[in-house]
């Protein structure tokens, strides 16, 4: 996979510091799911607030992060929509183990780009935009911007509707798109070394970060 590709998601996450903030969100039953724009703020707002207590995020303890994403963000995201959306058009070719197999190290390399970001957060405050929606939609767009030292950062978010309960599939950075940043790189090494070698690139990536963090 073209290195300049992670290099520029690693860069725009880094550069945007509260790319995590629809990671890292409140427990299921806390969060008002009931409006779009509603869970964002109060995922966005109690991110902030968590972040900014606890000291060992601040430091970049990968390990209580990913305990973090696990245990708040899984209700609120569709991250099966969201790796298939980056897989593309070969999603559907996969079968059920790579999908999860497709899943599971997506999962991780997202949220050890995101571990350099949770370091950042300091003192940005979030401001969400009028939401653009009609009573019966059931795919939204939510836009917020993160401000603090510097120019504002744009941070827009993706929303379904399952089961009357809204979740999140993507996240627009700076104006790039999550699931578009990756697609391409994505198909590319899939054309090359088919499903398996997307899967392989990834694992060999994530488990290569491991290792860097061990020896920290």
């Amino acid at each position: 996979m073209n290195a300049s590709n992670f290099s520029l998601t690693k860069r725009v996450f880094l550069g945007a510091a509260l790319a995590a903030a629809m990671s890292l969100g409140a427990p299921a039953m806390a969060a008002d799911a009931s409006a779009p724009d509603l869970l964002i703020r109060q995922l966005s707002l109690e991110t902030l607030e968590a972040v900014k207590a606890d000291k060992s995020i601040q430091g970049g303890d990968l390990q209580k992060i990913i305990a973090l994403v696990d245990g708040k963000v899984m209700p609120h995201v569709n991250f099966q929509r969201m790796t298939a959306s980056a897989v593309g058009r070969f999603w559907r070719q996969a079968t059920p183990e790579q999908q999860k197999r497709l899943q599971d190290e997506f999962k991780t390399l997202l949220v050890r780009t995101y571990a350099g970001a949770l370091t950042q957060v300091k003192d940005q405050t979030i401001a969400l935009k009028p939401l653009r929606a009609g009573a019966d939609d059931t795919e939204v767009v939510v836009r917020t911007e993160i401000r603090g030292k510097g120019d504002p950062i744009q941070l827009d978010y993706r929303l379904e509707k399952v089961s009357g309960v809204w979740m999140i599939f993507d996240v627009n950075v700076l104006g790039i798109w999550l699931a578009d940043q990756y697609r391409n790189s994505f198909a590319q090494e899939i054309g090359a070394n088919g499903i398996d070698g997307l899967i392989k690139t990834l694992a060999d990536k994530n488990q290569k970060a491991s290792s860097a963090a061990v020896k920290v």
